[in-house]
């Protein structure tokens, strides 16, 4: 088995629970570990150690890539290596909530002996990509896992955001920002900001406005296949367009256009997970003692 490992340095004993995992895969499979995490280990002849970078890329020959840290690790991971590759993507925990990571620190060792046996299934999470008048503004990386948000800049006056679907127009939204989710991102941004859940296998995307002038606005779930148009106009001349965590400062007024992208991420699910216990775990629902 060929593994590609990406790990995040701002959690706490990563050195520890990466190690733990080397260990566990040692002369077991191949792994490749990604350049600068691999600077920042402290291990014993990491030279020999083969790696991966941006400029110097995954292909097709990685069965998984490993991710060690949070939600917001497999973002970077999917977005600057996987992409449209179609490598499965296991998360491991060393964060907080964790709707991705789902295995937990302690069962490193046990969860690498079901992947090498290959004792697990894949899933399939949809993503969403944006274009703008100006073609080159978002490059190659045109695609969020989670969402793409609209919000103002430089200014604590609202931005309207003239909506259309599927070339019919629904509202113009007057507010801090307009969040556009994927199941997958129904559990981030957009949930803090009253949008509902969504379960990640839902053909569906939700709008969420950000703290809405018009009180009368609210989440609003469509199916997955619809193109969304958005016409936004500020008091400044610039807004900003956040993809998962990358933003990028545009000119007011500009029109973007969002879909549904034409690949997926897949995510590896390890027996007895599933999405809804970690909803359950993760949410603390059934936790009231009265219950």
């Amino acid at each position: 088995m060929k593994i590609a490992l990406f790990g995040s340095t701002n959690t706490s004993n990563f050195n520890k629970h990466t190690a733990t995992l080397m260990e566990a895969l040692f002369s077991k499979a191949s792994v490749f570990v990604e350049e600068n995490y691999l600077k920042s280990l402290r291990f014993p002849k990491k030279e020999s150690i083969p790696t991966f970078s941006q400029q110097k890329g995954l292909d097709r020959s990685f069965d998984m890539l490993i991710s060690l840290g949070g939600d917001g690790t497999i973002l970077q991971a999917a977005t600057n290596y996987v992409k449209a590759l179609g490598i499965p993507i296991l998360g491991i925990n060393l964060g907080r909530l964790g709707f991705l990571a789902t295995v937990q620190k302690e069962e490193i060792t046990d969860s690498v002996g079901l992947l090498l046996n290959q004792n697990y299934t894949i899933e399939e999470r949809s993503l969403l990509q944006i274009h703008a008048s100006n073609k080159s503004l978002f490059g190659q990386f045109n695609f969020a896992l989670n969402e793409i948000t609209v919000s103002r800049k430089d200014t604590t006056a609202m931005i309207t955001i003239e909506t259309y679907l599927n070339n019919q127009y629904l509202t113009s939204y007057w507010a801090d920002g307009l969040i556009i989710a994927t199941p997958t991102g129904s559990t981030g941004y957009s949930l803090s900001c009253g949008g509902p859940v969504i379960i990640p296998k839902s053909k569906n995307l939700v709008i969420t406005p950000i703290a809405p002038h018009n009180l009368s606005a609210r989440p609003l779930v469509i199916s997955d296949d619809t193109e969304i148009r958005l016409k936004v106009f500020s008091r400044e001349r610039k807004h900003l367009v956040s993809l998962d965590s990358r933003i990028f400062t545009l000119d007011s007024p500009t029109e973007l256009t969002l879909s549904k992208a034409p690949f997926s991420i897949k995510m590896v699910q390890l027996p007895n997970q599933n999405f809804l216990k970690t909803l359950r775990n993760k949410m603390l629902w059934a936790q009231d003692k009265r219950n």
